[in-house]
């Protein structure tokens, strides 16, 4: 179980991790200290409901097409070998931006944004559902699947919750190209480890 849990938790660390438009908008209400709980929460709760659907519903859909896994495995891998590349030419261009601006709004129009930024955000779906989906599919016992899915929830509810309330302090560092070299290094060695993992089990 405590294997599961690692993988769980630091997979789903590394696929948020990356300077995204929510990330950023999360950042960004952080800064001005606007609503940022409910929205912290909207966040991880979206990605937990997402995980679950993913880590739960995967195994039925496997007992119907039994060649899924290979193919999520396959395609999961190609998806981080490829993620993982971008994040290391990342590195050696060494272009970042991260635009933090404007006026606090609502708390509904905040929740609106991030609904919109969450759910009609493509990739979402291919990390929650497909990827963490398929990975789970690797821990046949029922409480290794569920320390899993357990531990990739809660590592979404600390990203957000770290990134929103600890903003005014990351601000500064994470503006800096060379913090953001070592954490796009950081994840892109974490893909390609994961998408190893992911190949050697179907041998």
């Amino acid at each position: 179980m405590i294997s599961a849990a690692f993988t769980g938790f630091f997979t789903s660390i590394s696929l948020i991790l990356a300077i995204g438009a929510q990330n950023a908008y999360v950042l960004r209400q952080g800064l001005l200290r606007s609503h940022v709980f409910p929205l912290c929460l909207f966040c991880a709760l979206s990605d937990a409901l997402l995980i679950i659907a993913g880590v739960a519903g995967f195994g039925y859909i496997v007992n119907l097409a039994p060649w899924l896994p290979t193919v999520m495995a396959l395609g999961g891998a190609a998806f981080l070998i490829l993620y993982g590349a971008t994040r290391l030419y990342a590195v050696w261009v060494g272009e970042y931006a991260l635009k933090i601006g404007g006026n606090s709004t609502t708390m509904w129009s905040t929740l609106g944004v991030a609904a919109a930024l969450t759910w009609l955000n493509p990739h979402v779906y291919l990390d929650t559902l497909g990827l963490i989906g398929a990975i789970s599919t690797q821990y046949i016992e029922v409480n290794q699947k569920w320390a899993f899915g357990v531990a990739a929830v809660f590592a979404s509810f600390i990203f957000f919750f770290s990134l929103g309330y600890g903003a005014r302090l990351l601000t500064p560092y994470m503006k800096s190209t060379h913090t953001w070299r070592i954490l796009d290094f950081i994840i892109g060695i974490t893909m390609f480890a994961i998408a190893a993992k992911l190949l050697l089990s179907l041998t």
